[in-house]
């Protein structure tokens, strides 16, 4: 199933090179123009089909560059886009030896650092927040056994947390349904209340059909629960249940069972701040975290990176939750289970962080900011018409050169 899943992807780019090279090859520089405007939309589709895997896009990868300044303005496709075209008229330049080439890619990186300096949103006040790290072994997890050991580590873990605005727990830290946990809930609900603290936490629950749910909640000096809405393929649902199900009884694998919340949840509370919460998987979708942040103050992120062992995986992962901190001016916290827990603030920077595969806390202050961003305004839809806009004026020229072709030849 992965091996059909992975190859399902990797030929979502013969489109947009049967495009490139059927229609668009006429010209180099309508050609080029063409190219980025595709490469761009080709990552924009890649997010959404088959429910979509929005990883590894170009603009992931000038993070540390001014280009990823684009982001506050056009989102993480905004920056593809300046991406692409940087990398297009920089190899243009050095094929035609044309020094004119080089305004582009220099108009681009000028840009940037224009944008960059511009602040768009405003620090209003610092809340304290602390975020544990509990590091439990994901093969020993869900054993029955291991439920109250696994409480009380991260009770004992924010012992000495309580009294500070905000305390996070991971994705799933209380791996008992929530029916099952209201004794340990309704303890931390009113120690929270007392102290003048919120404390989140993710907890599986069953909804009335008996199927799982992901969810966070807000306990003590908080309210709200949120459900996961974009599930993890495979993990959480299977898709394109109806063909693949029968594969899945055949080959005797374990079945997915979770179903995602309402599109539409009302913000978490802590004290009279509205969170914005995003549940593993969710952070890398721009617009999901888009329309959650539209009036909250603080973006939160819980998950459970430990699938990804040792791999670059967890990396890539909290680079994507840096790029949605950029994009909508907010801080953001991130608690997981063994890394990386951390503080990003509303430049998309890592303020702190916890070491991967240790128990830990990390404790600090983040800002509460208020205004919003052109992106969180109007999302990535100025960024496509850009794209429509560059493919349009690329095939009209392709067209003009055709016709005078013709015309030189009879």
């Amino acid at each position: 199933l992965v091996a059909l899943f992975v190859l399902a992807f990797s030929l979502i780019c013969l489109p947009q090179a049967w495009i490139y090279s059927t229609w668009l090859r006429q010209n180099i520089y309508a050609a080029a123009a063409a190219f980025v405007g595709l490469w761009v939309l080709q990552e924009w589709f890649r997010g959404w089909f088959l429910s979509g895997f929005p990883w590894l896009f170009l603009g992931y990868g000038v993070m540390e560059t001014p280009l990823v300044d684009f982001a506050p303005f056009l989102g993480v496709f905004g920056v593809s886009l300046a991406t692409c075209a940087f990398s297009v008229c920089f190899v243009l330049a050095m094929r035609q030896r044309r020094g004119v080439v080089l305004i582009l890619p220099l108009a681009v990186i000028a840009l940037s650092l224009a944008a960059g300096s511009v602040s768009l949103t405003r620090h209003q006040e610092d809340i304290s927040v602390s975020l544990v790290q509990g590091n439990v072994d994901q093969h020993i997890k869900w054993r029955p056994n291991n439920r109250l050991p696994i409480i009380r580590r991260y009770l004992s873990a924010s012992a000495s947390e309580w009294g500070r605005d905000l305390i996070v727990w991971p994705e799933a830290a209380i791996t008992v349904f929530r029916d099952d946990a209201r004794i340990i809930l309704d303890e931390i609900e009113l120690k929270g209340a007392k102290l003048g603290t919120t404390l989140l936490t993710g907890i599986p629950h069953l909804d009335e059909k008996g199927s799982t749910q992901n969810t966070v909640l807000a306990l003590g000096d908080g309210s709200g629960q949120y459900i996961k809405r974009r599930l993890v393929p495979f993990g959480e649902y299977v898709p394109l249940d109806g063909i693949l199900r029968g594969l899945i009884h055949f080959f005797d694998l374990p079945m997915s069972r979770n179903t995602p919340g309402p599109w539409l949840q009302p913000p978490l509370m802590a004290g009279e701040l509205l969170l914005s919460i995003s549940i593993c998987y969710e952070v890398v979708y721009p617009e999901l975290v888009r329309q959650s942040t539209r009036d909250a103050d603080l973006l939160v992120t819980v998950s459970n990176d430990t699938w990804f062992g040792s791999s670059i995986g967890p990396w890539q992962h909290i680079q994507m939750a840096r790029m949605r901190a950029l994009e909508n001016g907010r801080f953001m916290v991130r608690a997981t289970n063994n890394g990386i827990t951390a503080v990003i603030d509303h430049r998309g920077n890592l303020k702190s962080s916890l070491p991967q595969f240790k128990a830990g806390v990390l404790r600090g202050d983040v800002e509460i900011r208020t205004g919003s961003t052109f992106f969180n305004q109007f999302g990535s839809l100025p960024s496509f018409v850009l794209c429509f806009m560059l493919i349009l004026v690329s095939a009209l020229q392709s067209q003009k050169l055709s016709r005078t072709h013709g015309d030189v030849k009879s």
